[in-house]
């Protein structure tokens, strides 16, 4: 089973280079840069290392994944999405797809909380909103996360069946908490996290964090209904 990678960019034209040499490139058929209105060069630097890229002018995290999800050329059977500011570890990309392919799971997420976090690449606004949003999805949809995690792998199929939506600071949650409506099969693997290269455009600020941090916990509440729903249903 091969991979597809979806990385959104903006303004990482000092680690997106790194970012991409850094992949191992055994499973993995296309890398999708997608450009997110980025005023540094980043596309530029991104072609000179391999990569497709493509434009998404409205700004925001899903915006930019729905218009890499939307690009894909390749015949794969995974999609890959990893960030492009060098916090990830891109050769850590096997520990996500090995469950892929040996049929264990259908959705992969990569717990920096369970892997090696560097000491501070993980803020403490990070730390306290991800265990927040962890909790509530366990009390109210019954499945158990450590990680809201940006780096993941899910089958092509089952992405496409999640029907996503959201086009800022919800992807993540929206993803995971319909992906435990749809009952696909989900596990967590440990990875390695360090600091990224620049500041963060999210957890960097005040009101970045705030705005991220409202949106998550918003999702998460607007899906519990449906998932209800669906679970009487079945």
């Amino acid at each position: 089973m091969k991979a597809s990678i979806i990385i959104p960019a903006f303004n990482e034209a000092k680690s997106i280079g790194l970012v991409l040499d850094e992949i191992p490139r055994d499973d993995v058929v296309e890398i999708v840069v997608v450009d997110n209105g980025s005023t540094d060069g980043t596309a530029g630097v991104a072609r000179r290392h391999g990569a497709r890229v493509v434009s998404e002018s409205e700004r925001g995290y899903g915006a930019a994944c729905l218009k890499g999800i939307a690009s894909l050329e390749a015949k794969s059977n995974i999609v890959v999405i990893l960030d492009g500011d060098h916090s990830d570890y891109p050769e850590d990309l096997p520990l996500l797809l090995a469950p892929i392919q040996r049929g264990d799971a259908e959705f992969v997420i990569g717990s920096r909380v369970t892997g090696e976090a560097e000491k501070g690449s993980l803020q403490w606004n990070q730390r306290f909103g991800n265990a927040l949003a962890c909790s509530l999805i366990r009390w109210l949809f019954g499945t158990r996360f450590t990680d809201m995690g940006p780096f993941r792998a899910i089958r092509r199929d089952s992405l496409q069946k999640l029907e996503m939506r959201d086009k800022n600071y919800g992807w993540n949650a929206e993803m995971q908490v319909k992906a435990i409506e749809m009952g696909l099969r989900i596990l967590e693997v440990p990875v390695r996290y360090r600091r990224r290269v620049g500041k963060s455009k999210i957890s960097g600020t005040v009101k970045g964090t705030v705005l991220a941090g409202t949106k998550i916990i918003g999702t998460i509440l607007y899906y519990y209904p449906r998932f209800l729903r669906s679970r009487r249903k079945r």
